[in-house]
């Protein structure tokens, strides 16, 4: 099996420090944290930010700050930024501002609407062609978020289309978010199955799931996801609230146990085909 990539997603939208005492909002706390992930194996960040009030946003100056400062910390982590539909207007213009700052490697592509526990994910077919456009203007590889399988289905035909660039597609399933696909293997398997040709695809186990999705994903050849925008809890039977280091670090000890080993960052990049803008 190739090496494997453990992306970190240390924020997201949803982490407060009511819900856990770790949330890491501001982007120094971000910073600091993606040293320590780094160091125990991370090799993307999956990166959100949050404005003056700690309120997820898409600001590209926010967006701007964080990777500079990533840079100021020496990280070399592969940067991927997030266009997603929380972070305040719903349009192309407000969601895909950062999509031109030069530290950026990768963005996040949701080709599909899908329903969040209290809120709609809409992803207009125009908006998905403009921001997907946009990413590929600014030599960014697109990570296709999948919610439902037809998601897959469109990013295929986006490429056909030129929307997409030529190459392997990079897919990330979202398993376990109340009101789209549930985490079971079988949804696993046949999300697996269903990708085109040479794709590379990573699983996000939102939750409870999240222990199961890993190490499934670990054994079958794919990538992983962890970190707080993923799962607050790091024990369900005593309530222990997670680190993103101990996330990264109970990945780590799975993929050991089933002898594969750790992708660094520019391990990653091969595997993903990504450019080094550096």
């Amino acid at each position: 099996m190739e090496k494997l990539i453990i992306t970190i997603a240390p924020t997201g939208n949803v982490p407060t420090r009511d819900l856990t005492p770790h949330a890491v909002l501001t982007n120094e706390e971000i910073v600091a944290d993606l040293v320590k992930c780094q160091e125990l194996g991370a090799s993307v960040a999956h990166v959100h930010v949050r404005d003056e009030n700690l309120l997820p946003t898409s600001e590209r100056a926010r967006y701007e700050d964080l990777l500079l400062k990533m840079d100021a910390a020496g990280l070399d982590l592969v940067r991927q930024v997030s266009t997603g539909a929380r972070g305040g207007e719903n349009t192309v213009e407000w969601r895909g501002q950062m999509l031109d700052i030069p530290q950026a490697e990768m963005a996040s592509l949701s080709t599909g609407s899908s329903n969040f526990p209290t809120s709609p994910n809409i992803n207009s077919p125009v908006l998905i062609k403009e921001l997907a456009m946009k990413m590929r203007d600014n030599n960014l590889k697109p990570e296709v978020e999948v919610f439902d399988v037809s998601m897959i289905a469109q990013a295929v035909h986006l490429q056909k289309k030129g929307v997409i660039p030529e190459g392997p597609i990079q897919f990330n399933f979202v398993l376990n978010v109340p009101g789209s696909l549930p985490a079971t293997p079988k949804n696993l398997m046949f999300l697996v199955d269903s990708l085109p040709e040479g794709a590379t695809w990573t699983v996000s186990g939102i939750g409870k799931s999240q222990i199961q999705m890993i190490t499934m994903a670990i054994a079958m050849g794919g990538h992983v996801r962890t970190g707080l925008e993923d799962v607050i809890v790091y024990d369900y039977k005593t309530g222990e609230k997670a680190t993103n280091a101990q996330l990264i670090e109970r990945v780590v000890n799975i993929a050991k146990a089933v002898g594969r080993e750790i992708a660094t960052p520019e391990e990653a990049r091969e595997i993903l085909g990504i450019a080094t803008k550096k």
